[in-house]
């Protein structure tokens, strides 16, 4: 034991090894994690303002979509900003307490992305299957404490994930093999017994991630269920197309989420890894604006709406 070097108690930190090793890429890399974190940042910005100028757009599935794009900000912004800074000053330290924020943000965001997916397929199921009842069922108020609901919900159960990993004592090599501090990879560091911390990843992945799946595969049910009994075609495109995008963007971000963390810490490995929390992290928050709402006819009226009134106020 006094050979075990206790980072968390000695206030060291960790190296972070970023995504490549070959210096002549670092450029080109640099370069376009730059485009992707401006793209995120325009795509979420415009649906946020667009959604909060025009009152037509204030009901439930854009409100959700509000805080989708705020935890996608977020999401992203806790890891590429980094990221850049050590392509660009190969000063890849990161403090005890650096490391351990990072991770908690991305915990955090992870499960809200989770959470109101999870919301977002009920409210397309009760817009669907109970058109009659859908302004009683979900009213902003209800949408209100549901969002609410998802964040607060996300910030209190991930500090389990970090009370139990500070507490492990990380011995010989301090080099974390990703792009941002992450559990997998913390864990490969440790010399301690991860029996608690990979119980708790698996507790959270079935109180949240299991459950949320589950729920949101049962509501798509009884929505094509619904829409097959829809006797005119059209009837049916339209209302297939109303949850469409966010179909889609459930099956990437569950795709990728089970890929990361629905498996023992045993089969780590981090090319694999560092692949799919790319596409997690850069994806996801770059489709959404796309699929959910530069496709929706509401959003591209609301979209004019802006810049017509920024135009008339110049």
């Amino acid at each position: 034991m006094k050979a075990e070097s206790r980072f968390n108690e000695s206030g060291s930190g960790f190296s972070i090894q970023g995504l490549l090793n070959d210096s002549e890429l670092r450029i080109p890399v640099l370069i376009m994690c730059l485009f992707v974190y401006i793209s995120i940042l325009l795509g979420n910005v415009m649906i946020f303002t667009i959604i909060a100028a025009n009152p037509r757009l204030r009901i439930p599935m854009y409100t959700f979509l509000m805080n989708l794009s705020a935890a996608d900000i977020i999401y992203a912004s806790n890891i590429l900003p980094k990221l850049m800074t050590i392509l660009v000053t190969k000063d890849n330290a990161v403090t005890f307490i650096g490391c351990m924020a990072q991770m908690y943000i991305y915990i955090v965001m992870t499960c809200t992305e989770v959470l109101l997916l999870e919301v977002m397929a009920y409210d397309r199921y009760v817009a669907i299957c109970h058109p009659l009842q859908y302004f009683l069922l979900m009213s902003m108020r209800h949408c209100a404490g549901l969002a609410t609901t998802a964040w607060t919900f996300s910030f209190l159960i991930s500090i389990g994930h970090v009370v139990l990993i500070s507490k492990q004592s990380f011995c010989g090599s301090h080099l974390i093999n990703h792009f941002y501090c992450d559990i997998a990879p913390l864990l490969k560091l440790t010399c301690s017994d991860t029996f608690d911390v990979e119980i708790m990843n698996y507790i959270e992945g079935v109180l949240v991630t299991f459950n949320a799946f589950v729920f949101t595969i049962i509501s798509y049910l009884f929505i094509i269920s619904s829409i097959l009994k829809i006797k005119s075609s059209e009837g049916r495109h339209k209302a297939f197309s109303t949850c469409s995008s966010h179909l889609a963007s459930v099956i990437i971000f569950y795709g990728t989420l089970f890929v990361l963390y629905m498996r023992p810490s045993s089969s780590y490995s981090p090319e694999r890894d560092k692949f799919f929390s790319l596409l997690s992290g850069v994806l996801i928050p770059i489709l959404n604006p796309v699929i959910y709402s530069l496709k929706n006819r509401e959003f591209k009226i609301g979209f004019m709406t802006l810049i017509n009134k920024m135009s008339y106020k110049r």
